[in-house]
């Protein structure tokens, strides 16, 4: 399904992405208090309380600018595509109602694309037939059973644990009985920021440097002490999984780094991949020099979309 874009005064959305350690952050809070706007966070992992340094929410770089979900579910809850959209729907209205401009800033693909590409979703509830009928079988049939569900699949997590995997064929082989409503219409201005692929390398290797020196291994451990197992933080992301078999004796200290950065910089490169597709899908993005994306970004503002307001000169 191809993006529509409508005319310039209709644009209704700022939407701020890149890959990881590229300023996405610092871009969306610089743009929220020149356009008189607030942040809807779109990280996949932010939604979670706790999750602090793994995650990079940064939360210091904000002030004074007010964000959304983030801190919004305990770990151990199964936050989903379906709940993002809902959740994102009831803070854009409330950031319209109070007259201010809503920023999507993030570089979760699918959360990005669920808004952008107006997917329709629907709850699926539970289904006790089919839980019972998939209990006793091997972990490999349940594989290969939601692959043929599901022929797209996009999270191969859900493929390493059994109640997930059970989760996404119930949800995979569920029939609609009544169509989800339809979304609101966005007509989004999206900008992404660009780094040389040497200097993002640089960039990610030097912000893991700092969350090792924050405490990412003293997070993920009162994580583990609070309730949440090994295996759930598997599930939370290339930090999260790293640290946590790191602590449990699998990898020395200097293999925790060459592994983990070494992941999140093939994990960058799939971001990339991931917004070139939503360009080739139809999302026009308007790509922005990491190095001072500010002044060009304002610029892009005033050009497409001289609706959104756009701070006075001083």
């Amino acid at each position: 399904m191809e993006l529509k874009v409508k005319g310039a005064d209709e644009r209704n959305l700022l939407v701020i992405l890149g890959p990881t350690a590229s300023g996405k952050t610092r871009l969306g809070v610089e743009l929220a208090r020149q356009l008189n706007g607030e942040i809807i966070s779109a990280d996949s992992r932010q939604v979670y309380r706790g999750m602090d340094i793994g995650s990079g929410k940064d939360l210091a770089e904000y002030g004074d600018v007010p964000y959304h979900l983030m801190d919004i579910v305990d770990p151990g809850y199964e936050f989903n595509v379906f709940q993002f959209q809902r959740r994102f729907l009831e803070a854009d209205r409330a950031i319209r109602g109070h007259g201010k401009l809503p920023l999507l800033v993030g570089g979760t693909g699918l959360y990005l694309d669920s808004i952008l590409n107006g997917y329709r979703l629907t709850p699926v509830p539970e289904n006790p037939l089919l839980r019972k009928e998939l209990a006793e079988l091997p972990l490999e049939f349940l594989a290969n059973r939601l692959r043929e569900a599901n022929p797209r699949l996009h999270n191969s997590t859900d493929l390493l644990d059994r109640q997930r995997l059970v989760r996404a064929i119930e949800i995979a082989e569920f029939k609609e009985s009544t169509p989800p409503e339809p979304l609101p219409e966005f007509h989004p201005l999206i900008l992404g920021i660009r780094w040389e692929r040497s200097l993002l390398r640089e960039r990610i290797t030097l912000r893991l440097r700092q969350r090792l020196g924050e405490g990412l291994l003293e997070e993920v451990a009162r994580l583990h002490d609070e309730g949440t197992s090994w295996e759930q933080l598997e599930f939370y992301g290339l930090e999260y999984r790293y640290v946590a078999r790191h602590l449990q004796g699998e990898l020395t200290r200097n293999d925790l780094f060459q592994k983990l950065n070494s992941a999140i910089h093939d994990f960058a490169k799939k971001q990339e991949n991931w917004f070139r597709r939503m360009e080739r899908h139809g999302a026009p993005i308007h790509w922005l020099d990491g190095a001072d994306p500010l002044p060009e970004a304002l610029k892009i503002v005033a050009i497409v979309s001289p609706a959104l307001p756009l701070p006075t000169a001083s």
